[in-house]
C-alpha cells in the first residue's frame, strides 16, 4: 500500500488506471480509490484531492468484489470524513 501512496505522491492527479479509479454513484462523488498492486490488492484506500498539492486518504476498505458491504461502508466513512473538513 505504501508503494501505491508513493505513486500518488509522484504522479498526483495524473495517476490513472490501473493504479487509481474514480468512484461511482452519488455517495462516491469526488472520491477516488487507490488500487495497490495495479488492482490485485484486497484493500482500497479511498482518497480525495483537497488542494492542488494535497491528497487525503479518508478510509481504507476491502476490494468491492471481495466484500461489497465493507467497501460501501468504507466509502460512506470517507464521504463523511470529507464532509467534516473545514476547507474554507
Amino acid at each position: 500500500m505504501r508503494h501505491a501512496v508513493e505513486k500518488l505522491e509522484a504522479a498526483g492527479p495524473r495517476l490513472g488506471h490501473p493504479h487509481s479509479s474514480a468512484l461511482r454513484g452519488e455517495q462516491g462523488k469526488g472520491l477516488r480509490e487507490l488500487r495497490p498492486r495495479a488492482g490485485r490488492s484486497r484493500w482500497r484506500p479511498i482518497y480525495r484531492r483537497i488542494s492542488p498539492s494535497t491528497f487525503v486518504i479518508f478510509a481504507v476498505g476491502p476490494e468491492a468484489e471481495i466484500d461489497g458491504r465493507g467497501y460501501d461502508q468504507a466509502v460512506a466513512r470517507a464521504a463523511a470524513r470529507f464532509e467534516q473538513l473545514d476547507l474554507d
